[in-house]
């Protein structure tokens, strides 16, 4: 009778197993959510950060800035070190730094430290980022496991965003703005303390692999002038003999990585990487998609809060409806990926993204009231959330174990990218006609100038979809 009732022991092997992935998953979303969160919840409190600690007008937004260029040039760094030092590893550092940083910026008295604590804040988030995804890549299959696994992940990702933005402005309130920094000491506490004990450490160290530091310093050193140069053009000017020079630099910086590629036994992006279509597919894809739907989050607080007049507060409730819906379609789409195909799925949310896009531009006039706006929310966000899980999956489809970490890397460096080009130029797109406006005149402009931005994402929508079907022509990913 004993018997008849125990669980077989393969049996119970497997669900312990289940188990064990189950909760090492919970752990990666929620240092993805951190991560993502970190990216807005100091927007809100700019201005109170601004009269503190003595910005100007021209350096407040450098507070933003330092995160994203540092993040955005480490990425391909931090990827290469998870395959070759440890995934663990490096995630416990990402998340070590990023409270330490966090720390140091929310007791900092004047603005180079913090500077200093946002930028080590970017390079821990650079070393998390790829780690959470190259550890999902390794433990989950290639197909439906993995498919719902990424989908879970993007989808912490997805609520990160709003909960930073509404966080944000509640902490702010309550506690003034050191709280927005120092918030994230115990959450990335709490995360390396599970990580101990959730995963498991990395297996010896493969001697014959090499860091191949002179490519992850060129390509660093390549990527963050580029980003940094993209950043600053905007406020600088494109013409500017300091942004031409960090352009230029960035070119050299480039062209000095293949040389020294070229001449690596073991590169930092292998050939037959750069060789795989799904890959290639996902990063360009990456760079599309946050030059679009992530610029959309953007255009949309400033017509919330400058033509339609909302507050900080009233703008974060404001975009409570569509991350709700970024994140079902997050969690969704590895269902919808096993069901259709990668292929068909990326196109069918860009499709419908587009149609958001367009929707919502056309909704953006200076009279409309947030309902006539959701129809076009509510699509462009099931496309967001669709197409931000599909694009990951297939970065890691066709890649080997052991080089999961800097294909991971090479997807967030074009998805970095993307964000800062895209921004620079929706920006100047909106901006074109409310030069020497005032009053009611210029909140009309600023809501035609959104409008036209949030075509163009559109257009950018539509331009991401056609290179996914040229690139199913001869990719895995058309299955």
């Amino acid at each position: 009778m004993i018997r008849s009732t125990c669980v077989p022991p393969p049996e119970q092997h497997r669900r312990l197993a289940l188990d064990s992935r189950s909760a090492t998953l919970a752990l990666l979303s929620f240092a993805m959510l951190i991560v993502s969160l970190d990216q807005y919840i100091v927007v809100v409190a700019l201005p109170e950060i601004g009269r503190d600690l003595g910005y100007s007008a021209r350096t407040l937004q450098a507070v933003v800035s330092a995160y994203a260029v540092a993040s955005g040039g480490f990425l391909l760094f931090g990827g290469r070190a998870a395959d070759v030092l440890g995934r663990r590893r490096m995630l416990g550092a990402g998340l070590a730094l990023y409270a330490v940083a966090s720390l140091a910026g929310g007791l900092a008295t004047g603005p180079e430290v913090q500077l200093t604590a946002r930028a080590l804040q970017g390079l821990g988030g650079a070393l998390v980022f790829p780690s959470t995804l190259a550890v999902i890549n390794t433990i989950f299959p290639e197909g439906p496991e993995r498919n719902r696994a990424l989908g879970i992940w993007g989808g912490a990702g997805a609520a990160g965003l709003v909960i930073g933005v509404l966080s944000g402005g509640l902490l702010t309130r309550a506690f003034g703005w050191e709280a927005v920094f120092l918030v994230n000491v115990p959450l990335a506490g709490l995360a390396l303390a599970l990580l101990v004990v959730l995963v498991a450490p990395d297996p010896v160290r493969d001697r014959t692999r090499s860091f191949d530091l002179p490519g992850a310093l060129s390509a660093t050193a390549a990527v963050t002038v580029l980003v940094f140069a993209l950043v600053e053009g905007a406020d600088l000017g494109w013409a500017s003999p300091w942004i031409v020079g960090l352009l230029a630099a960035a070119v050299g910086l480039t062209a000095l990585h293949v040389i020294v590629e070229r001449r690596s036994n073991d590169p930092l992006v292998p050939p037959r990487l750069v060789r795989n279509r799904s890959l290639l597919v996902a990063t360009t894809v990456a760079a599309l998609f946050t030059a679009t739907f992530g610029s959309a989050l953007y255009f949309l607080s400033i017509y919330l809060q400058d033509v339609r007049g909302y507050d900080a507060l009233e703008t974060g409730l404001g975009f409570v409806a569509p991350t709700v819906v970024v994140v079902a379609g997050s969690a969704f789409t590895g269902r919808v990926v096993t069901a259709l195909g990668l292929g068909r799925t990326l196109i069918g949310a860009l499709a419908v993204g587009a149609v958001g896009a367009l929707a919502l531009a056309v909704a953006m006039t200076p009279e409309s009231s947030y309902a006539a706006l959701l129809p076009g929310l509510v699509l462009l966000s099931v496309g967001d959330g669709m197409v931000f899980t599909a694009m990951f999956i297939a970065g890691g489809t066709g890649v080997a174990e052991r080089e999961q970490g800097v294909a991971s890397g090479i997807v967030s460096t074009g998805s970095s990218i993307g964000a800062v080009i895209g921004l620079a130029v929706l920006v100047l797109v909106a901006t074109a006609g409310t030069d020497g406006l005032a009053g009611e005149a210029l909140r009309v402009a600023t809501s035609d100038g959104i409008r036209a931005a949030v075509l163009t994402i559109a257009g950018g929508i539509v331009a991401a979809l056609v290179v996914v079907a040229l690139g199913l022509r001869r990719a895995a990913i058309s299955r």
